[in-house]
């Protein structure tokens, strides 16, 4: 099966491979900037992405700059304000930057596995003693979320706690709080800084490849159901012959094993907007179960 993948993905960079010879690139700009979401902080993930980055410089033919920031929203910002050209999201962003920043989803990342997405995780300390949810939320636990844009690391497990627990996390939790990233809240788990957080599979799986982690430090207590894969994303506005090419590159980076080692995935895959409505659904939910919490 994965043999009939390859090429199937093969015949589809050959023809866009065959189609960019006409594209016309006068309107292409010298340089263009890419966008990435702090998923384990800016400067780990600029270190993750160079592969991926030289080998669109070198199908593109033009200067790709990696942009981070200290949130997610900073890179919506960016690319709102033009400040930024592509950009990786997850999920969650996609959906805020499709609304406020012009984004369009171009590829969707694909898990090492191959799947089409990933699994919020929710975990403790091994050493802690939690080892279910309810012994989680007893209301004398302290909690991390990720970023208030994070899909797995805020939007699932708010879902969770507001529609399946029907309580607000500040009601279940002693104290609760954001990390940043999920590299950062799977340390603060590790190094005993919070004693709950949510993060999701593949992230997790980074960390400890990279050696930050050793499996054997945490419970895992609680996993959602499948989440889209994370998108990598355009400015509409952008000249369609440099989307095209852009995409094709991503799906011709497939092939580069050691690229897609360094970048801890199993490569890219077609991807359309609606691929994310059921993140705009949990998106309404959240809001309104908030809102009836509320009343």
């Amino acid at each position: 099966m994965k043999t009939v993948l390859r090429v199937l993905v093969a015949l589809m960079c050959l023809a866009m491979v065959a189609g960019s010879s006409a594209f016309a690139v006068q309107d292409w700009p010298e340089k263009v900037k890419l966008g990435l979401i702090p998923t384990e902080g800016g400067a780990d993930i600029k270190v993750r992405f160079a592969p991926l980055i030289d080998h669109l410089e070198n199908e593109l033919g033009i200067k790709v700059e990696p942009f981070s920031a200290s949130d997610y929203a900073g890179i919506i910002t960016a690319m709102a304000h033009k400040h930024i050209d592509f950009a990786y999201f997850g999920p969650k962003s996609y959906v805020e930057a499709s609304a406020r920043a012009n984004a369009q989803a171009l590829a969707l990342e694909l898990n090492k596995d191959g799947a089409k997405g990933y699994y919020g995780i929710i975990v403790t300390h091994k050493d802690s003693g939690i080892t279910t949810l309810e012994q989680a939320t007893d209301k004398s636990k302290t909690f991390a979320f990720t970023d208030p844009n994070s899909t797995s690391g805020c939007l699932v497990p708010s879902v969770l706690f507001y529609r399946d627990l029907q309580t607000p996390p500040e009601n279940l939790f002693k104290e609760v709080s954001f990390s940043g990233s999920h590299g950062a809240s799977i340390l603060a788990v590790k190094n005993k800084k919070v004693q709950v957080a949510s993060t999701n599979n593949i992230d997790f799986n980074r960390m400890i490849e990279k050696g930050a982690v050793s499996r054997d430090d945490f419970n895992i207590i609680w996993t959602s159901e499948l989440i889209p894969g994370a998108p990598m994303c355009g400015r509409k506005d952008l000249p369609n012959s440099l989307k095209s090419a852009f995409t094709g590159a991503l799906m011709s980076f497939n092939f580069d094993l050691k690229g897609l080692d360094k970048l801890q995935n199993g490569g890219y895959a077609p991807v359309s907007d609606s691929t994310y409505d059921v993140v705009r659904y949990m998106k309404r939910l959240k809001a309104k179960l908030q809102e009836k919490k509320g009343d």
